[in-house]
């Protein structure tokens, strides 16, 4: 009788196995089957992704910073044996990435640039914080749009930029506003920390 039981309960135990084996195997090939299911790679979603990361830290720094604070410059903090005369304010900062992305990215879609721009530092009447964040998003809107336009065929075909006689392939132009802005972000970043504010992009760094 106990050798009975004891072939009962192997043949239960390998039933259960044998039952369990294929539900793990399936668990285990789900997260594969979801990457398998991601797009591959293209050229526009991968210029498209550096635009993202510039964007995301561009902008979260000029919402970070207090408006009070928007026209603030080193020059106004009086440091010795500094030479900070005529730099640009926080401000002017956001604004010139911004008009510089418009610039750039309008090259490859046509959009017209926007009204009232009559130098590096974009139009003279958008002044207050809302006004230039706006001003700055858009200006990524744009870029994400021309990153959707790009591919194999058409990253290098030059193109002009609008006012100036020399032209650049469209890949060239796409990129390198996200190299420019990056620039200036480290400006923005000195600008915020001299205020005591430590930039979203960095905190728990």
């Amino acid at each position: 009788m106990k050798h009975t039981r004891s072939i009962l309960l192997f043949a239960v135990l390998v039933l259960a196995v044998a039952t369990l084996r294929p539900t793990a195997g399936k668990a285990q090939a789900s997260p594969h089957s979801q990457q398998s299911q991601q797009p591959a790679p293209t050229i526009a979603s991968s210029v498209d992704r550096q635009i993202g990361t510039i964007e995301k830290d561009v902008v979260s720094a000029a919402e970070a910073m207090p408006e009070d604070k928007f026209n603030f410059s080193p020059e106004s903090a009086n440091i010795p044996n500094a030479s900070y005369k005529g730099v640009r304010t926080f401000a002017q900062q956001i604004k010139h990435i911004a008009t510089a992305n418009y610039f750039f990215w309008s090259s490859i879609t046509g959009d017209k640039l926007p009204e009232g721009i009559t130098g590096p530092n974009g139009p003279e009447n958008i002044k207050t914080k809302a006004e230039i964040v706006k001003y700055l998003k858009d200006s990524y809107a744009l870029g994400h749009k021309a990153a959707a336009t790009l591919n194999a065929s058409n990253i290098v075909e030059e193109v002009a930029m609008p006012g100036r006689p020399n032209k650049a392939s469209r890949l060239y132009l796409a990129t390198f506003a996200v190299a420019h802005g990056f620039d200036h972000y480290g400006q923005m970043v000195e600008y915020m920390r001299m205020n005591g504010i430590v930039p979203p992009a960095s905190q728990g760094q």
